[in-house]
């Protein structure tokens, strides 16, 4: 455990790309296994320890500190498995007694729940100050040191002498603690392999582009088809590796979903592996992304709940048709295998993305900003914009450059007045980073959303700043702040869509609102709205990003 611990503490205050993977290859050749293994599940996202949560955190802290001055520090320190792993008693007779990351990883999945809390708080005890950081970051599974998953693959390819993309390729043939993968990165066996009928591909990504960057680029060289407001995922069906039918829908990261849509995965009557859009059907349109968030997240779905939201795919790609992998075919080519493809699965849950019809920028920007008369038809309001692929590109792993592009409709945006806010968290915690705005509603102020991010840290301190200064009332960590017509700030908000909700003051709430502008030459009496907001909604401008 000090072995992680040194090395989650090293990579925290690492600010060098190379600097990290250089401590990532170290770490991975050094450690055994399966601590390493399990290393790379918790920076991974890999890891899920169903009885551990923060609460369990809390209640422990509770336990052995003051809660007064836990919550203070808890306030103004803005990290939970910080202010915990500085405030715990400490028992230096016991500290960094041998524990190591396996015996922490195997107990906390196989610990009944109401054994837990006594098991997590011995190890405490046994842990000195960078050790129960640790434990706590990995309990919470909030690392946040600056790795991503692409980052920690990136660093297993330089250990065993391979490209990303081989890392890629082979990453959800093995699971955690990843010994085959190991013993293949090191020589002492073969890669990991996943029946290719029914396995995971890596996700190809786009680049976003600005119009004026279009200009570079032939239009006869591209396809275009529109970008769909649900969720990136893979369809994968055919014959496992014991000869027995088999299905799974895995999202974008690879996660398996299936569990929660049993209505699609019964009805995969194929052999392929397809890459689409989740997306909800009702009265022959496509709904928006809030619809779709009635399903999602939950482990299973009832009768009632798929047939209120009835669910398919929108295909954009062929990755794999039977055991043959397509991927280094050209886009052209996969997209006429998949109409092939389609037409023969008519009762599969799922249909085609339909390309664009374009010749110049021009024309594809003029069915971008109206898809129903691009195109789109009834499914219009469900278009986010549109993706631009090059013909000739081939289905590769991560983000590569100058093969897709994805061109969003435009954001909606008003001007509201800043009402309230909030210490931030980790390195925001010393400033007062997140706020709730309001729009008019008469003579009164109705909050109407809140957002944290969109502004420079220049911008930040200015805005910190201003509360500081402007605070009227204070509610714990929430500062009240003048906002009155004649004296306030107003702040121009950025979103992606409006929908009806009964749980917000308004009766409306936002998708994706960041701060795009800081209006400092606005008074507040110039605000916008609540009727603005109700005019946006009602004309169905509801793009959502």
């Amino acid at each position: 455990m000090n072995r992680f611990a040194a090395l989650l503490d090293r990579l925290a205050y690492e600010p060098r790309r190379l600097g990290k993977l250089a401590l990532l290859e170290t770490y991975f050749r050094d450690t055994p296994d399966p601590d390493r293994g399990w290393a790379l599940a918790a920076m991974t996202g890999a890891l899920n320890f169903k009885n551990a949560k923060a609460g369990l955190i809390r209640t422990l802290a509770a336990e052995r500190t003051d809660p007064v001055l836990f919550a203070l520090s808890y306030d103004f320190v803005g990290d939970l498995a910080e202010t915990v792993s500085l405030m715990w008693p400490a028992d230096s007779a016991r500290a960094n007694a041998t524990l190591s990351l396996s015996d922490v990883v195997e107990g906390l999945q196989t610990t009944p729940k109401g054994e837990l809390p006594g098991r997590v708080a011995a190890w405490l005890d046994r842990l000195d100050e960078n050790g129960r950081w640790a434990l706590l970051k990995l309990i919470t599974g909030a690392l946040r040191i600056g790795v991503s998953a692409r980052l920690a693959r990136t660093a297993l390819a330089r250990l065993g002498g391979r490209e990303p993309d081989e890392i890629e390729d082979v990453w959800h043939a093995d699971a955690p603690p990843y010994l085959k993968l190991f013993a293949w990165l090191e020589g002492r066996g073969p890669a990991p392999s996943a029946n290719t009928s029914v396995r995971f591909y890596p996700p190809m990504l786009s680049h976003p582009i600005e119009p004026e960057a279009l200009e570079d680029f032939d239009p006869a060289e591209f396809c275009a088809e529109w970008k769909w407001d649900g969720i990136r995922v893979q369809a994968a069906a055919g014959i496992d590796a014991y000869g027995q039918r088999a299905a799974h829908l895995f999202t974008r990261t690879g996660e398996d979903a299936s569990d929660a849509f049993p209505d699609l995965v019964g009805a995969f009557d194929f052999e392929a592996v397809l890459d689409g859009e989740l997306l909800i059907r009702r009265e022959g349109r496509v709904q928006d992304f809030n619809t779709l968030q009635q399903r999602l997240n939950r482990k299973s779905a009832t009768a009632k709940l798929m047939a209120e939201f009835p669910a398919f795919i929108r295909v954009y790609d062929l990755l794999a048709l039977g055991k043959e992998d397509l991927r280094a075919l050209p886009f052209a080519a996969r997209r006429e295998q998949l109409e092939s493809f389609a037409a023969a699965h008519p009762f599969a849950p799922i249909d085609l993305s339909p390309l664009i019809s374009f010749n110049t920028w021009d024309e594809l920007a003029a069915a971008r900003a109206k898809p129903a008369d691009g195109g789109a038809g009834v499914d219009a309001e469900a278009v986010e914009g549109v993706m631009i692929k090059r013909r000739d590109a081939p289905y590769l792993a991560g983000r590569p450059k100058g093969y897709w592009f994805k061109w969003k409709r435009d954001p909606m945006a008003i001007d509201a007045v800043l009402m309230y806010a909030q210490r931030g968290s980790g390195k925001r915690s010393s400033y007062y980073s997140d706020y709730t705005f309001g729009v008019w509603s008469g003579d009164e102020l109705t909050p109407v959303g809140k957002a944290y991010f969109g502004f420079t840290d220049e911008e930040l301190a200015e805005l910190d700043r201003f509360v500081r200064a402007n605070t009227l009332n204070r509610f714990g960590p929430v500062r009240e702040v003048t906002h009155t017509k004649a004296k306030g700030l107003v702040l121009e908000v950025a979103f992606e869509g409006l929908q009806r909700s009964r749980r917000h003051k308004s009766g409306l709430a936002m998708r994706f609102p960041r701060i795009s502008r800081i209006r400092w030459d606005k008074p507040p009496r110039d605000a916008d709205t609540l009727d603005t907001l109700e005019q946006l909604l009602q004309r169905g401008e509801t793009a959502e990003g």
